[in-house]
C-alpha cells in the first residue's frame, strides 16, 4: 500500500508502465488555487499558515492510509457487555480516532465559535474542508459539535458547563464524565420512523421532573455518531398535566456523578457511503434530558444548528468535488492513450475543465455562505444566509454524485476499484443530499424563508445586483429567475410548491455565476456561465461552449 513498498518489479508480461505515481505526500492546500484564493476572497488570508499545515497532514501517505482504513473497517455496536449488562458502545478502528483527532485538534469544529474574528468563520470551513476533502465520513460529528453551539449558547444552565468541553481542541473517545474528560463532540437524534423529515410527528416523549430537567421515552430511527458525549434530540414534552409541544433537548451519555445515562443501541445502520462513521437506531427509557430553550419552541431552538449543519454539506460536497478533480486530473496528467497524455488530448480536457468549474464554483459558494455566518455578520447577510443557506445545500449537494460518477470515469476501471478513493467518493456524495434535509424538504424550505424572512428575499436581490450587468447571460436568467420568485411569493401553497424545486434551482444558479463573475478569473466565469445558463449548453459534463480554454482553466487546477 506504500508507496516506499514497491519492491523490484518482475519482468516479461508483469511489467508496469503507463500508471500514474501515487498522489501522496502533498500539500492540498497548496495544490487548491481556487480554495486558496477564496480564503483570501472571504477575509481567511491570516490563517494561510494553518491552512497550509492542514493541508500537508491531510495529504500525508499517513493520513490517506487512514482515510482508507476507516473504510474498510467500520464501526461495530456492542449493546452488551459479556456479561449481559447494557454496554452501548461502539467501537472505531483506531485509524478513525487518528482522523477525528487531527481535525479536533486544527479546530475544524469549533474555532469560529472560540475564537470569533474576521474571517474566523471562513477559516474553520477552509479547515473543514481539507480534513473533509481525504476522509468525509469523521466530518458529521465535526460539523455537528460546531452547530450545537448555536443552539446551546442562550441556554446558559447547558451551555456554561459544555460550551468549554466543546472548544476544547482535544479528543478522547472514552465515555467519561466531565471532571475526567475536559472535551467533547455532540451527536444529534431527531427523526423517528414514522416522521422522517416531519419531525413534528416525533412520539418521543419527555416528562418534567424538576427545574430544566425531563426524563424521556421513545425511539430514534437515525442517531447521528451514536459514541458522541451529548445529543440534541427532539421530543414531545409535558410538564404535569400540559402538554408543552415539540421541544429541544440535551442528552449527555454520562451524567455528572459518572453513571451512564439511558441510550440504548437497537443497531447500527448498514449504510451506501459514510461507513466509516456510524448512525444508530437508538432507544431512551427514562433517560435524563435537560431543555434547551424554551419549552414547545424544539424546531426554533434546533433551527440555527440546522442552518450550519446545512453549510457544511455545501461545503463537505464541495470538498468531495476537489478531491474528484484532483485525483482525475493527477491520472489524465501522467496516463498516455492513443499517443498522447489524456490531458492534452481535447475530449478529456472539456470533462476535466467542466469538473473543476463546478467544483470552483461550489467552493465560492460554500464559502461566500461561511462568510455569512462570521460573528460579526452584517444584518444583510443573516438574512441572506436565510435563503442562501437552503438554495445552496440544495443544487450544490445534487451535483456531488454525478460529479464524482464522471470522475470515476476519467480514471477509467481504475476509478471503479476500491484501492482508489474515488469510489469510496460516489458513495459519500449522496448523504450530503440527504441528511439535514433531502431534496423535497429543502424545497420547501426555501419556500418557508420567502414566507416568513421577506428580508431573505431583498439580501438575494441585493446580492444578484452585485453583478447586474456584468453578462447579459446572466443578467437575463436573473431577470427571468426574480420574476419566478415574485410569481411563487404570490401562489397559493400548493401551485408555491409545485414551483418550488424550479425556483431553488434557478436561484442558485444565478448565485453560483454571480460568485464565479465576482471571484473566479474571467476565463472561468466565462465558461462557467456559457455552460450552465447558455442556449447550446449540455446534459453532461465536458459540454463546454466553442472556444473554450480548457488548458487555462485546469492551469489552476
Amino acid at each position: 500500500m506504500s508507496t516506499l513498498g514497491r519492491g523490484r518489479q518482475p519482468g516479461g508480461t508483469h511489467v508496469v508502465d503507463n500508471q500514474p505515481d501515487w498522489r501522496v505526500d502533498i500539500d492540498e492546500y497548496a495544490l487548491n488555487t481556487p480554495l486558496r484564493e477564496a480564503v483570501t476572497a472571504f477575509g481567511g488570508a491570516w490563517a494561510h499558515d494553518t491552512l497550509h499545515e492542514v493541508g500537508a497532514l491531510v495529504g500525508s501517505e499517513q493520513f490517506q492510509r487512514d482515510a482508507e482504513l476507516a473504510h474498510q473497517h467500520p464501526p461495530v455496536a456492542h449493546p452488551f457487555d459479556r456479561w449481559g449488562y447494557r454496554l452501548d458502545e461502539v467501537e472505531y478502528d483506531p485509524s478513525y480516532h487518528r482522523v477525528i483527532a487531527a481535525a479536533v485538534g486544527h479546530g475544524a469544529h469549533t474555532s469560529a465559535w472560540a475564537d470569533p474574528g474576521p474571517g474566523a468563520a471562513v477559516a474553520r470551513a477552509g479547515v473543514f474542508m481539507l480534513f473533509a476533502q481525504v476522509e468525509p465520513g469523521h466530518a458529521c460529528p465535526i460539523s455537528m459539535t460546531h452547530a450545537a453551539v448555536a443552539s446551546l449558547q442562550d441556554s446558559p444552565w447547558v451551555a456554561d458547563e459544555w460550551l468549554p468541553r466543546l472548544y476544547a481542541r482535544t479528543y478522547d473517545p472514552r465515555l467519561l464524565p466531565a471532571d475526567a474528560k475536559p472535551s467533547a463532540l455532540v451527536g444529534m437524534a431527531m427523526t423517528e420512523k414514522q416522521g422522517g423529515s416531519d419531525v413534528r410527528a416525533g412520539t418521543t416523549t419527555g416528562v418534567h421532573v424538576d427545574g430544566h430537567r425531563y426524563r424521556l421515552t421513545g425511539h430514534k430511527w437515525f442517531c447521528s455518531a451514536p459514541m458522541s458525549d451529548a445529543f440534541l434530540v427532539l421530543a414531545q414534552t409535558r410538564r404535569g398535566t400540559a402538554d408543552e409541544g415539540l421541544s429541544c433537548l440535551f442528552v449527555p451519555r454520562v451524567l455528572p456523578g459518572g453513571e451512564r445515562n439511558v441510550f440504548q443501541i437497537q443497531r447500527l445502520k448498514d449504510k451506501v457511503g459514510n461507513r466509516s462513521n456510524a448512525s444508530a437506531e437508538v432507544e431512551f427509557d427514562g433517560t435524563d434530558a435537560i431543555l434547551l430553550g424554551e419549552p414547545g419552541r424544539g424546531v426554533r431552538t434546533i433551527i440555527e444548528m440546522v442552518q450550519r449543519t446545512r453549510l457544511d454539506c455545501v461545503l463537505g460536497t464541495a470538498a468531495g468535488m476537489r478531491q474528484s478533480v484532483a485525483e482525475a486530473l493527477w491520472h489524465a496528467r501522467q496516463r498516455r492513450a492513443f499517443g498522447r497524455v489524456l490531458v492534452d488530448q481535447p475530449a478529456m480536457a472539456a470533462v476535466l475543465a467542466d469538473l473543476a468549474l463546478e467544483a470552483e464554483a461550489a467552493t465560492l459558494t460554500g464559502l461566500r455562505l461561511a462568510h455569512a455566518f462570521e460573528a460579526d455578520a452584517s444584518a444583510e447577510d443573516v438574512a441572506f444566509r436565510r435563503l442562501a443557506t437552503p438554495v445552496s445545500k440544495y443544487w450544490v449537494c445534487k451535483r456531488g454524485p454525478q460529479h464524482a460518477y464522471e470522475a470515476m470515469e476519467c480514471l477509467g476501471g481504475n476509478g471503479y476499484i476500491e484501492s482508489f478513493p474515488v469510489g469510496r467518493r460516489y458513495r459519500e456524495q449522496p448523504v450530503m443530499a440527504i441528511w439535514e434535509g433531502s431534496g423535497n424538504v429543502i424545497a420547501l424550505d426555501v419556500l418557508r424563508a420567502l414566507a416568513r424572512d421577506r428580508e431573505s428575499a431583498a439580501a438575494m436581490r441585493g446580492e444578484l445586483a452585485a453583478t447586474a450587468g456584468a453578462h447579459p447571460l446572466l443578467d437575463a436568467h436573473t431577470q427571468r429567475t426574480l420574476a419566478l420568485l415574485h410569481e411563487v411569493v404570490a401562489a397559493d401553497a400548493d401551485a408555491a410548491q409545485a414551483l418550488a424545486r424550479r425556483l431553488t434551482e434557478a436561484l442558485a444558479l444565478a448565485l453560483q455565476a454571480s460568485v464565479m463573475i465576482r471571484w473566479a478569473p474571467t476565463v472561468d466565469a466565462e465558461a462557467f456561465i456559457a455552460a450552465r445558463l447558455g442556449d447550446d449548453r449540455g446534459w453532461q459534463y465536458g459540454v463546454l461552449p466553442q472556444g473554450t480554454d480548457a488548458q487555462a482553466i485546469l492551469a489552476r487546477q
